[in-house]
């Protein structure tokens, strides 16, 4: 037992031996590793504080007027500016590595979704990065709602159950479930339509949509038994 004992303190002790032996031998590399790592981070911040957050001033009141015309309908000038304020494309471009640049995603993404251009509502939908779970869910429902303008039922129904899944609130989730428990109709899939109107029926008992599920669920369950 005491050689034993022995042994396992020379083996530490010959690990701490090496361990200073790599230290000394490879100090000059190690000093400069250490170096390295701490001209990241601190360039990190002095690219965040000196630049990033003063072009985050000049892109927010660029925002504020694209924010302005996409709340009166007027998506055009929204998107593309009005000749004296930026619209969201070059809010985007310019302004890219802001938090405004990103957010120009999620209002360039419902423009087109408002347009009809459902394929470039896409596109600008999925680069969003949102930090809210229920800006987050509202464009991962845009996202289905464009695929279903495009006939893609079963991805659209699929984002829907992402949207409802991302933030379960009383707000989005009975919304977004509504709408996939329609999509798996359309699928033909009444099975799966009546366990979601159950879930809003149950879950969300005092939202308009749980107000209003029986009848779907009816229908579902009617139709259900006859296959």
């Amino acid at each position: 037992m005491a050689k034993k004992q022995d042994d396992t303190i020379l083996d530490v002790t010959e690990v701490y031996s090496k361990t200073e032996t790599y230290i000394e031998e490879n100090q000059k590399s190690l000093t400069l590793i250490i170096g390295a790592i701490v001209l990241i981070i601190g360039g990190y911040f002095g690219y965040k504080k000196l630049y990033v957050d003063p072009l985050e001033v000049e892109a927010q009141s660029q925002m504020f007027v694209a924010e302005r015309y996409f709340e009166q309908d007027s998506l055009n000038l929204a998107i593309n500016g009005d000749g004296n304020y930026l619209g969201f494309l070059d809010i985007l471009d310019e302004y890219s590595v802001t938090p405004s640049g990103n957010l120009a995603n999620y209002y360039l993404g419902i423009c087109y979704l408002k347009q009809g251009n459902y394929e470039e509502a896409i596109e600008y939908l999925s680069s969003f990065d949102a930090k809210d779970e229920i800006v987050s869910s509202v464009a991962t429902g845009a996202i289905g709602d464009a695929y279903m303008e495009l006939g893609e039922t079963k991805t659209a129904t699929s984002y829907y159950m992402d949207a409802a899944k991302e933030s379960n609130n009383d707000f989005t989730a009975p919304i977004y479930l509504m709408k996939a428990a329609l999509g798996y109709e359309e699928q033909g899939n009444y099975k799966k339509a009546s366990k979601i109107y159950n879930n809003i029926k149950n879950s969300y008992p005092d939202t308009k949509e749980g107000l209003e599920v029986e009848k779907y669920l009816t229908r579902a369950n009617s139709i259900a038994n006859t296959k």
